[in-house]
């Protein structure tokens, strides 16, 4: 299956099996992307935009991150 048909098979799916999809398959595609710093940099555009388009703002975001990081984790670099 190429790329192209995979999103294709994707997007015809429903808006719930669409959610659950990316609830499944994005931990392991992240794996892979994490790896490539260049791919994040190209991935970090798109990521700004569904925020923008969302209505939240990145200081929430961060806000909700740093309520699901461990709490030993917090504050740590």
């Amino acid at each position: 299956m190429t790329p192209e048909e995979l999103k294709e098979a994707v997007l015809a799916l429903d808006s719930d099996a669409r959610k659950a999809f990316l609830l499944d398959a994005l931990p392991e595609l992240a794996k892979d992307a994490m790896q490539d710093q260049m791919f994040l940099i190209q991935l970090f555009p798109i990521f700004l935009k569904l925020l923008k388009e969302s209505g939240i703002e990145l200081a929430q975001l961060l806000q909700m991150a740093s309520m699901f990081a461990p709490a030993d984790a917090v504050g740590q670099d």
